[in-house]
């Protein structure tokens, strides 16, 4: 009866405190739970140093009060908010997608947090997102890419925590580096394409300082085996099947069918395929083409789809494995490389 009674009377004194105050506290809670505030913080970050029946009384508070605990003013005192932040291009990007959930996956098993934000292609929003992010700061930064503004590149060099920059290599990352060669996917998928024989080439690319990483590679190896003119049809990223189809329509205007295209997405390579089928052409025998990022459907278009596998889970549990080494102290290695595979199906 008496438990009862104490429960009833809790969201009645929680309603109150509200309206006086526009919020719960902790304070608030350590009072209506008959406890200091010390004893609410040390059940909410460690537990292990309190009783269980204390443990229950105040949870039993904070669940019918609605507490939200303050991470961010606890954290400034240990230095520690638990919360990392990850920024991606666009969220409609699927080959980032398997990355951010492995890495907070990864970093939920160590209870942390992952805040995600969307910097934009190209990263126009970058300056302003990161100086927001840094603002409640965050343990750790899961950036992608390496290209950032100075004022950027100083915010994050003064923020002195862990930094991982991701999806790019380069031997001067801000901090650690988990990422591949975008030159060498350019420079493999050509050789791949002149070894099967192809002799006239095209390109359907996004507008992103990555995929041009990857088509100046290409271009370059191309033309070093004298194959000088190649079709292309650039689109505004993110890129998506329609500007797929768009693409493969603007190289047709431009002359003759080029015998292989290379796409800077899968995205972009299935709505090439479709196109390319819509007008009658055979694939691979009228027309090869290369995706990149080995997308869930690839491997079960009509035909199968050739593209560039990497493995993106791995990208981000390799950084949240280094951010948690950081946290702890340790120093992992810094650069890794891990790297790609040229994939041929269907489609080549």
């Amino acid at each position: 009866m008496e438990s009862s009674k104490s429960g009833s009377a809790i969201p009645a004194e929680a309603e109150a405190i509200r309206k006086s105050t526009g919020i719960v506290t902790l304070a608030d809670v350590a009072k209506l739970a008959g406890v200091s505030p010390i004893t609410v913080s040390r059940v909410l970050n460690r537990p292990e140093l309190v009783a269980p029946a204390t443990i229950a009384k105040v949870r039993q508070v904070i669940e019918r009060t609605g507490y939200v605990p303050n991470l961010l003013a606890g954290g400034l005192a240990s230095s520690r908010t638990r919360f990392v932040a990850a920024i991606v291009p666009a969220i409609s990007n699927q080959v980032f997608s398997e990355s951010i959930q492995a890495l907070t996956d990864r970093l939920w098993e160590s209870g942390y947090q992952v805040l995600l934000g969307t910097s934009g292609y190209p990263t126009s929003r970058e300056d302003a997102l990161l100086a927001a992010i840094l603002s409640r700061r965050p343990d750790g930064l899961f950036l992608t890419g390496i290209s950032h503004s100075d004022e950027s590149r100083r915010r994050l060099i003064a923020a002195r925590i862990p930094i991982v920059e991701v999806w790019d290599l380069t031997p001067t990352p801000i901090d650690m580096l988990v990422g591949f060669s975008h030159v060498k996917v350019g420079e493999e998928v050509a050789e791949c394409l002149i070894a099967k024989g192809y002799k006239r080439f095209g390109l359907v690319t996004a507008d992103d300082a990555r995929a041009e990483e990857r088509n100046v590679a290409f271009r370059s190896t191309l033309d070093r085996h004298g194959f000088a003119e190649i079709a292309t049809a650039v689109v505004q990223a993110p890129s998506n099947f329609r500007l797929g189809r768009e693409g493969l329509s603007r190289i047709l205007e431009l002359g003759p069918l080029p015998r292989a295209v290379f796409c800077s997405s899968d995205t972009l390579a299935h709505g090439v395929l479709m196109e390319a089928q819509a007008r009658g052409l055979s694939v691979p025998g009228d027309l090869a083409i290369v995706g990149f990022g080995d997308l869930n459907f690839a491997a079960y278009t009509f035909p199968s789809l050739s593209t560039v596998w990497i493995d993106r889970p791995a990208v981000g549990r390799m950084a949240a494995d280094m951010l948690l080494a950081r946290f702890e102290g340790k120093e992992p290695e810094k650069i890794v490389d891990v790297g790609f595979q040229v994939v041929e199906r269907g489609t080549t």
